[in-house]
């Protein structure tokens, strides 16, 4: 009997200690994962909704700690100097869907990349840059003529619409 004991014990330290280093490795500050996007972690989660601004999004992590819930999103590469502002308004995106989903603001969002974290106030001034870009994208999508946005081939050799568009790159 103290033979089985011992040996769930054991077992249940290398589970504890595999757990704690995947948390660690995907960048997620202490606290309870409450969402994941990553079959990784069990099922993917649905994407959390909010209506008046017509936002859709699936943050890679929710993880809430003190009360408070803080969104983490992991990028596959190395980290630039500074995040790209592209990912600083997607983790925008997911710190509003946060406060309009759950009922609580997030202080700030974490953008994981391979080699380096980067903890991202959520302040006023981000949610209203974010609120006017979903608003100029809103009007750019009626348009008919919407320029190139970047000087980048390899944007222009991932993208979907590369083959119908008469701007791309490549």
């Amino acid at each position: 009997m103290l033979y089985i004991t011992l040996l769930l014990f054991v077992i249940a330290l290398i589970f504890f200690w595999r757990s704690n280093r995947q948390q660690k490795e995907a960048g997620l500050p202490g606290g309870r994962i409450i969402y994941t996007d990553t079959h990784g972690w069990g099922k993917v989660e649905k994407p959390l909704f909010y209506a008046a601004m017509e936002l859709t999004g699936k943050p890679d992590y929710l993880v809430q700690q003190n009360g408070k819930i803080i969104p983490v999103e992991v990028k596959s590469g190395r980290a630039p100097e500074t995040p790209y502002d592209s990912h600083i308004y997607q983790l925008a995106s997911y710190c509003l869907l946060v406060e309009k989903t759950y009922g609580t603001r997030p202080p700030y969002g974490i953008i994981h990349y391979e080699n380096r974290d980067f903890a991202i106030d959520y302040t006023r001034e981000l949610e209203n840059a974010l609120i006017d870009l979903l608003v100029e994208m809103k009007r750019d999508e009626i348009k008919k003529d919407v320029p190139r946005s970047h000087e980048q081939a390899g944007r222009c050799a991932k993208c979907g619409f590369r083959n119908h568009c008469d701007q791309n790159l490549v």
